[in-house]
């Protein structure tokens, strides 16, 4: 795995972390959420999405389907043996499920876009 672009989006004091990988296996995800918790310990939620030796998502709790979303940002971006994680640190304002999806899809568009350049 090797990290290619990286960025933070503040909606109403909610901090999301978006890490665009390129990845060889899903498989490797395990170690890589290992590493977010470890790097974002605030953070109650790890939203991920993947492309490689097949697809999967997960929202980690999450309200919105923010798993859901990011796969719909890699495959909008054409993107293959790539993985988004968002982590969210709460910022003591609920988002509703609109703006909780709207953050997710900005956050991993924003690392998306870094990655094609």
């Amino acid at each position: 795995m090797r990290e290619l672009a990286a960025g933070m989006l503040k909606v109403k004091n909610s901090k999301f972390y978006a890490h665009l990988y390129e990845i060889n296996s899903i498989d490797e995800m395990n170690e890589i959420i290992k590493a977010h918790r470890r790097k974002y310990k605030k953070a109650v939620h790890h939203c991920w999405a993947a492309i490689s030796d097949g697809e999967k998502f997960h929202d980690d709790g999450e309200v919105g389907h923010p798993g859901r979303v990011i796969m719909e940002v890699l495959k909008k971006y054409n993107m293959r043996d790539r993985a988004i994680v968002v982590s969210r640190i709460f910022g003591g304002v609920k988002l509703g499920v609109g703006g909780v999806s709207r953050a997710f899809r900005e956050a991993a568009e924003e690392v998306a876009k870094q990655g094609k350049e």
